[in-house]
C-alpha cells in the first residue's frame, strides 16, 4: 500500500486504513508515513507537498489538521483530502468551521475572525459533514516494537503548543495519559524534532503557512515553502525526517489575487 503517482485510493481513511498499516507492522515489513498538516486553504502548497510525497513513497498520508480557513481555496483543500482518502485530524481551525462561536475564545483579532467566517461561507454541506468525520486523536502501530501517535495541538487540547522550549514538566501534564514511540501534532506552524523522556516528539510544520519564528498570537512571519514529516520504523528502528519543499510563489500570488478573502492584502505582502 503505497502511496505513489499510480493510485491515491491506495492509501485509505479510517479503520481500512489503520488494518492496512497493522498488517504491514506485523508482517515486519518497513512502514513510511508523511504527516501533513496545516494547510490552512493553500492549494498550491499542498499540491507541491503531495508531489514530493508521492516521489518518497509511503504506506500512509495522515493529515494533522486546521485544513480549510485562512487561505484563498477552502473547497479545493477538501476536495483533495477527500480524494486522498487519508485519516484526519480535527484541529482548533477545524472547529472553527462547524463552531462559529469557539474562534473569540481563541482570538479577537479581526482579520483572522473574518477570514475564517468567508471560509466557512464558501463550504458546502457535505464539506462541512466531511470535517465533522475528522477525530480527536489517532494511534498507529509502526511495526511490532513501535506506535505512532497524532494529534493537533497536544493529545488533549487542539489549541495547546508542544514546542522546542516547553518546559519537561509542563510537557508531563500536557502528554499525561498517552504513550507511544512517536507523538506528532501541528498547530504552532514550526517544525520540531524532540526527545522528551524517551518519545521522540514531532511537528511536521506547516504545509500552508510556515512561520519563521512562534508567533504566540502575534502577526507571523512566513517561510518561502511548504513543509511535512515522514516517519519510517522496521524492526524496532525510528527514523524521522523534515520536509521543505519549493512552492511556486508566482501561482500562490495569483491564488490570493483571484479571491476577496480578508487575508487577501496580508498574504500578498507576504509573497512578495
Amino acid at each position: 500500500m503505497v502511496y505513489r503517482h499510480e493510485s491515491a485510493d491506495r492509501t485509505p481513511r479510517g479503520a481500512e486504513s489503520r488494518s492496512n498499516v497493522s498488517m504491514a507492522a506485523e508482517g515486519g515489513l518497513a512502514m513510511r508515513i508523511a504527516l501533513i498538516s496545516d494547510i490552512h486553504g493553500n492549494e498550491v502548497a499542498l499540491r507541491a507537498v503531495l508531489a514530493s510525497i508521492r516521489a518518497t513513497g509511503v504506506d500512509q498520508v495522515i493529515c494533522l489538521g486546521d485544513v480549510a480557513t485562512l487561505g484563498p481555496r477552502p473547497s479545493a483543500i477538501l476536495d483533495m483530502l477527500q480524494e486522498l482518502k487519508c485519516p484526519c485530524i480535527l484541529g482548533n481551525h477545524d472547529e472553527f468551521m462547524l463552531d462559529p462561536e469557539l474562534i473569540r475564545t481563541y482570538t479577537e483579532a479581526p482579520i483572522v475572525v473574518d477570514a475564517v467566517d468567508w471560509c466557512r461561507d464558501r463550504l458546502s454541506r457535505d464539506e462541512l459533514a466531511f470535517l465533522r468525520t475528522f477525530q480527536a486523536r489517532l494511534e498507529i502501530p509502526l511495526d511490532a516494537h513501535s506506535t505512532l501517535l497524532v494529534f493537533h495541538g497536544s493529545p488533549r487540547s487542539h489549541m495547546e503548543d508542544l514546542l522546542a522550549n516547553t518546559p519537561p514538566e509542563e510537557l508531563d501534564r500536557r502528554l499525561a495519559g498517552h504513550a507511544a514511540t512517536v507523538m506528532a501534532g501541528g498547530h504552532t506552524h514550526l517544525q520540531m524534532l524532540r526527545q522528551h523522556r524517551g518519545t521522540l516528539l514531532v511537528n511536521p510544520g506547516s504545509v500552508g503557512l510556515p512561520f519563521k519564528e512562534y508567533a504566540n498570537g502575534g502577526p507571523p512571519t512566513l517561510l518561502h515553502h511548504a513543509e511535512y514529516a515522514t516517519v519510517e520504523a522496521q524492526g524496532g528502528a525510528v527514523n524521522v525526517s523534515l520536509h521543505r519543499v519549493p512552492v511556486d510563489r508566482d501561482a500562490l500570488r495569483a491564488a490570493v489575487k483571484a479571491c476577496d478573502n480578508p487575508m487577501r492584502g496580508a498574504l500578498l505582502q507576504q509573497y512578495a
